[in-house]
């Protein structure tokens, strides 16, 4: 495996531990057979205003912590007409966060936003009259049916003494298939308005940016894997390309697509029990994948992805340094594999994307350093949707009015 050494792999130590910090939890709701009704990927602070003993007015700062967990006895799939599916997340010493939604013919939203804390967890609330409190509130997070929202933007929601902060949002209730969906429907916040420009591509490489005369090829597959103290943690076999529209300097729009080359690609990562990273450097640009474990339905899964790259000489802005933590993508069942013969897009922003070839990925339980055996499923359309078989869990296809999930495999 390459590594990175010296100064740069500090650097590097210090990007994963910020990685980790930022990252939103991912949180699932299931129904009495095991089925996933809920989904919710997300991250959530809170400000608190709170007296003291002594008559004091403090504020305490709290954040969804790394124990968050779904709460099964508070959370619901809900019945119809009857009552309404339930997120229910317990962190900390006794607070919860709680989201009811509800729906009509064509929307669902988060009907109500609720809020409980507990002001004898002295080391959040110090010196505090204790007992517990809780705030609730409408909120504007709505979404088509049939459609997971997504909001990479920060949403203060104000609540009397309590302000939460929720930022890089994916949730879907509602699910069919019990899996999200391939289509999103994106925040206002999310949404930079834009004019018709004309768009001029380019093409990175380490050293060069050059305007293409055809559309760039597919990159060639890479292997990649991390090693941990019991052994290998991530295997990944995969072809990458990052795809940036950028502004220019004459204000028109610029593309720049780079194809990884393998050989010229150092990685490195780290994992533990529940996380993995991967991080890929090629040229002047980096990606890290942040893998998660989630041990109720022990299945591993992409949540986030950073992207830094040097843009050309002709953009506005030289360097990117973008993010998106709210991901649920490359799931399967632990000692499985992931794998997809079809390209694969990973949206980090609006602008700034991740498209992967003939995938394979498995993450935490990997023996002898090889992927996971599995059933090789083949479509009866595999002649229309070219690519569409399977080891472990197999990516979802949308074309010609057909739609593939996981959960139909």
């Amino acid at each position: 495996m390459a590594r990175v050494g010296g100064g740069r792999g500090l650097f590097l130590a210090a990007r994963l531990l910020a990685f980790l910090q930022m990252s939103s939890s991912a949180f699932e709701v299931n129904d009495q057979s095991g089925k996933v009704c809920i989904i919710a990927n997300l991250s959530a602070s809170f400000s608190v205003e709170y007296h003291t003993k002594s008559g004091q007015q403090l504020t305490a700062h709290l954040a969804l912590a790394q124990n968050a967990e779904v709460l099964a006895n508070k959370s619901s799939c809900g019945k119809e007409n009857v009552s309404a599916p339930i997120l229910a997340i317990g962190f900390g010493a006794g607070h919860l966060l709680q989201m009811s939604f509800t729906k009509t013919s064509k929307l669902y939203s988060v009907d109500e936003l609720t809020f409980i804390y507990n002001l004898s967890d002295t080391t959040v609330f110090p010196n505090s009259t204790g007992g517990e409190k809780n705030v609730s509130q409408k909120t504007n997070i709505q979404a088509d049916l049939d459609t997971r929202y997504r909001c990479f933007s920060t949403n203060r929601i104000n609540m009397s003494v309590v302000t939460i902060t929720l930022s890089n949002v994916t949730l879907q209730a509602y699910l069919v298939n019990h899996t999200l969906s391939g289509n999103e429907t994106v925040c206002a916040a999310d949404k930079t308005p834009t004019t018709p420009v004309a768009t001029t591509p380019t093409s990175q490489t380490p050293t060069t940016s050059q305007a293409p005369t055809s559309p760039p090829q597919n990159p060639m597959t890479g292997k990649y894997n991390v090693t941990g103290t019991n052994g290998t943690c991530v295997l990944a076999h995969m072809g990458l390309q990052l795809n940036v529209t950028y502004l220019r300097k004459d204000g028109k729009t610029g593309l720049d697509v780079l194809n990884f080359v393998p050989v010229n690609t150092s990685f490195s990562g780290s994992c533990d029990h529940s996380s993995a990273f991967l991080s890929l450097t090629f040229g002047r640009t980096r990606l890290v994948f942040q893998f998660l474990l989630n041990a109720s339905t022990e299945k591993f899964f992409l949540q986030g992805v950073n992207v830094t790259t040097a843009l050309p000489s002709e953009a506005k802005e030289t360097k990117i340094d973008v993010f998106n933590h709210s991901m649920s993508e490359l799931r399967a069942k632990l000692g499985n594999s992931y794998k997809c013969n079809a390209e694969e897009k990973l949206w980090v922003t609006d602008h700034v994307f991740v498209n992967l070839f003939d995938v394979q990925v498995q993450v935490f339980k990997i023996d002898e350093n090889k992927f996971g055996a599995g059933k090789l499923h083949t479509s009866t359309l595999s002649s229309v949707v070219k690519g569409f078989n399977k080891i472990g869990k197999t990516c979802k296809f949308k074309h010609i009015g057909v739609f593939f999930s996981e959960s139909s495999l």
